[in-house]
């Protein structure tokens, strides 16, 4: 069986080759070694293989959830997680640390016959060295047929080296476990007692988690099979293709086989760089292409499945990962490297495993004294603690009524979360939330907790834990390079327990466990990407300049870290079920942010009305110049309309335009998905509307989605909007199946273009306009006395409309500029600010302020791209000579993706 051949994709679509209707991978262990003098990550990954029943599994058959990596800041393919208690944190460490060193294997899985892989010979003169290098396939491939049931990963950018079958009988002898499986699977084990081994770890209950991740451990490190264990694989350039001689189907197909491989050191998925220290370091850099540059695996959405992980790494670096519990790392017998071990127990696709390797540092907690910490250098010490975390006494919570109620209940489910207590020990720091008065202002908590049964497939789920309901505070951490570390104290960390208890409060139950945060290199995409128990931030959302700018200067890294943490809920714990639907991810969480945001702040009603418009016209300029720019088939959000979430019969399928180099700099489905549940909530009134994103988390948690999903509870939940006109082929018509804009926001611009914020900043604008037009002279030579004008003080988000406005002048006089600068102290203000700063130094050539474009576009290389492309255009032989010095400053660390896109402009 080849996979399906009608899938050619044009050449910005990505191809899914994973054939998910035939068999599905429930289980990775990963092996991994981190080599920084090659650039490479070297080591294997043992899959756990379950045949689907029939014609295939569909999504609504899956646990888990999540589609992908988020990412903010720029869009990509769219796309979980319990905590333990103290005693068991310790027991589980010990369970899986027994992963054997170089030095020790309890299986003596040994090295079998060199490396039996070979790259094809070319067809013929017409093929390239690269497509060359993309086609590798065992010696024996050619003598399989296509009778053959073949199993299709997706895979790119690797260099495989042997693909064989593990024999887990000695594992299935040592576990003790073989009676119950041969009870459970009679009809299997008679016929393939491995098989029902592996089918019985599958299927074993949450209950067992920790016995379940162990029986994985010990089989993933049994010797390969004796009598054919080499199966036959052929690597092209999307996809690792594996066969079994003679077998046909996917049920006869081996359910555990061990694949050795290498990474390639510009393969897409990780980013080898060096951090703000000038020190080498190594993440997965949520790319279009997800983690299968990192490890074969498959990507669709559908395809959940669990995973943990060995990862050796030097003695000096620090590992952290996506993982449930934070990793303590053991010495590696008599080698310099560190050995860290990670798992989860919440199937989740393979594109959210989340690896990032360097010479971090912990930032230090503040007061109190009694639980203040030094700095630590993480690399070189043996624990690390779990971080701040702070509880609170859960809200009383009144019922949404009976429409509600009815929507949410589903067939009652049995999850094994006993080992869901929270965590309480010393590590905790900081006083309460109570203490800090950081008690919402607006309480969102309108939905009852009780009768609301898990609708997802067995796993330990947090959201069945009244300890987890009534912790608002996660323990979270947060690691840098040295020299970001005070700014990241000032900022994230100060911030982070205030926005997950904003969090709680609008959202209800945190979906993991704990939280880590990591300032990331100056090449990273994007603003900020939301894995699994870990968040990447990019260092542009530091606050700015002087430590003692007050709340208005954490209000980018405030909004950035809201946004990041509701990904948990929408991106994370609940998935798009089509990759192509990102705004179910970015859409919700750029919406989230907001009112999270002023949560954190403590804003009252009218405060956050006020805000939420003024970010709403901010947004609105930014989509429509996008969209006036931009190719149509980019503006949809359900790009696939009717066919929206099928595959073909094997389950390959592709992400449409997800390759395109335009896509990646777009926002369509971050702003155009927030105005839609702007639209929704004017409908049915924000409270309620907010009220009704918890009753949906708690049916859908766990679960991958279509906008559909979404859009009919509404519906079913508020039926009065429909009785007056609002139905689903309405929003499908208006807001997701076309491009452009829809007439409802054409008609709300004009009411945000008119709020007392916005209105503050046109009488700003005004005395600007006339400041540079008392400058310009008109012809008369004599010395101007400078006008005494005062200016109003302003937030961050009206800097950013005033600049805006101010971009929109034919001409600013330079004494104008300087005025401006210096009234606004704009070195020091955020980087959305200083973008637009950077913006009306280019558009009027105030060569005075060159320097500061020169510093943007070094320290904010995710926000410059468009700069490069102004200092272009503008054809002044000094702006193209200081795009061309920038881009030699950043071209070894910037993203690849906006590299070509700035050379295309610069060169």
């Amino acid at each position: 069986m080849e996979p399906d051949e009608d899938l050619d994709p044009h050449t910005d679509d990505l191809p899914l080759r994973a054939n998910t209707n035939h068999i599905l991978v429930r289980h990775y262990v990963l092996d991994l070694t981190v080599h920084f003098d090659r650039q490479i990550i070297s080591g294997s990954v043992v899959l756990f293989l379950e045949p689907c029943s029939g014609s295939g599994t569909t999504a609504e058959d899956d646990a888990g959830a999540g589609a992908g990596t988020i990412e903010a800041g720029v869009s990509r393919g769219a796309f979980v997680c319990r905590s333990r208690g103290v005693d068991e944190a310790e027991d589980g460490t010990k369970g899986l640390g027994e992963t054997p060193t170089r030095k020790e294997n309890k299986f003596g899985a040994r090295e079998r016959d060199a490396p039996e892989s070979q790259a094809l010979p070319g067809s013929g003169s017409a093929q390239t060295a690269a497509e060359t290098e993309n086609i590798q396939s065992s010696h024996s491939w050619e003598i399989t047929s296509d009778g053959d049931f073949t199993l299709s990963l997706d895979c790119c950018d690797l260099d495989v080296t042997k693909v064989e079958e593990v024999d887990v009988t000695p594992a299935s002898a040592t576990s003790g476990l073989q009676p119950e499986v041969a009870s459970e699977w009679s009809g299997v084990s008679s016929v393939n007692p491995q098989a029902a081994f592996i089918q019985s770890l599958i299927s074993m209950p949450s209950s067992r988690w920790r016995q379940k991740q162990q029986l994985f451990s010990l089989c993933s490190r049994a010797l390969g099979a004796q009598d054919g264990g080499l199966l036959h694989f052929r690597r092209d350039r999307w996809s690792l293709q594996v066969r079994k001689k003679g077998v046909p189907s996917p049920q006869e197909f081996p359910r555990a086989l061990r694949i050795c491989y290498e990474t390639r050191p510009a393969g897409g998925s990780v980013r080898w760089t060096k951090d703000q220290d000038d020190r080498v370091c190594v993440y997965t850099a949520g790319s279009p292409i997800n983690n299968r540059a990192l490890f074969p695996c498959q990507e669709p959405p559908v395809a959940m499945s669990t995973w943990q992980a060995t990862v050796r790494a030097p003695s000096e670096c620090v590992v952290l990962t996506s993982g449930e519990e934070p990793a303590v790392p053991i010495e590696d017998g008599d080698t310099r490297s560190l050995i860290w071990h990670c798992y989860v127990t919440m199937p989740m696709p393979a594109s959210t495993f989340t690896l990032a390797v360097g010479h971090w540092r912990q930032v230090a907690a503040e007061n109190p004294p009694a639980l203040e910490r030094d700095e630590r250098d993480c690399g070189e010490a043996a624990k690390l603690c779990a971080g701040p975390g702070e509880w609170a006494p859960a809200d009383l919570m009144s019922g949404l009524g009976s429409s509600i109620s009815e929507v949410v209940k589903g067939p009652p489910l049995k999850t094994g979360s006993g080992h869901q207590t929270a965590r309480s020990d010393s590590a905790s720091r900081g006083s309460s939330l109570e203490d800090e008065g950081l008690f919402s202002v607006t309480d969102y908590s309108g939905m009852a907790d009780d009768g609301i049964s898990c609708s997802h497939g067995d796993y330990p789920c947090r959201f069945t834990e009244q300890s987890a309901r009534s912790q608002r505070v996660i323990p979270h951490r947060v690691f840098g390079p040295v020299g970001l570390l005070q700014k990241a104290q000032v900022g994230v960390l100060k911030l982070l327990p205030r926005c997950l208890a904003a969090a709680h409060t609008v959202l209800g139950v945190h979906p993991f466990p704990r939280l880590d945060v990591l300032i990331v290199p100056a090449g990273f995409s994007s603003l900020g990407m939301a894995s699994p128990h870990i968040i990447f931030l990019s260092q542009s959302v530091l606050c700015a300049g002087s430590l003692g700018s007050g709340e208005n200067g954490l209000s980018l890294c405030g909004s950035r870290i809201c946004h990041e943490i509701a990904h948990s809920w929408f991106g994370l714990v609940i998935g798009a079920r089509d990759w192509t639907e990102e705004w179910i991810s970015e859409g919700f969480a750029t919406y989230l942010e907001d009112i999270i945001w002023a949560q954190a702040q403590q804003l009252s009603l009218q405060e956050t009305a006020e805000q939420s418009d003024l970010k709403a016209l901010l947004r609105w300029r930014r989509l429509s110049d996008e969209l006036k720019n931009s190719e149509e088939a980019l503006q949809i959000l359900r790009p696939n309309m009717e066919n929206t979430g099928r595959a073909s019969e094997s389950g390959s399928s592709t992400v449409k335009h997800a390759l395109n180099p335009d896509k990646t700099f777009m926002q369509v489905h971050y702003l155009k998905g927030y105005f839609l549940l702007r639209f929704l909530a004017s409908q049915v009134g924000e409270k309620q509307f907010i009220d009704f994103f918890r009753v949906f988390v708690k049916k859908y948690h766990g679960q991958l989605i279509l906008s559909q999903d979404f859009l009919r509870m509404l519906l079913i939940t508020f039926p009065d909007i429909e009785r007056k006109g609002l139905t689903l082929s309405a929003v499908y018509a208006d807001w997701l199946d076309r491009p452009g804009i829809p007439k409802w926001l054409y008609e709300r611009s004009a009411v945000w273009s008119q709020t007392r914020l916005v209105e503050e900043v046109k009488a700003e604008v005004v005395k600007w306009i006339l400041l540079s037009q008392s400058h310009q002279g008109k012809g008369r030579k004599r010395k101007r006395t400078e006008p005494k004008v005062n200016y109003k003080e302003v937030t961050s988000e009206q800097l950013v409309m005033l600049l805006e406005l101010l971009l929109e002048e034919e001409e600013l006089s330079g004494a104008t500029l300087r005025a401006l600068q210096r009234t606004y102290n704009l070195q020091n203000q955020d980087a959305e600010v200083k973008h637009r700063w950077c913006e009306l130094v280019v558009r009027h050539a105030y060569t005075r302020a060159y320097g500061d474009v020169e510093t943007f576009l070094v320290h904010h290389q995710a926000m410059g791209v468009y700069l490069y492309g102004e200092l272009m255009v503008q054809e002044d032989p000094e702006q193209q000579a200081l795009a061309r010095r920038c881009l030699s400053l950043v071209r070894e660390e910037i993203d690849q993706s906006a590299r070509r896109v700035v050379e295309k402009m610069v060169l």
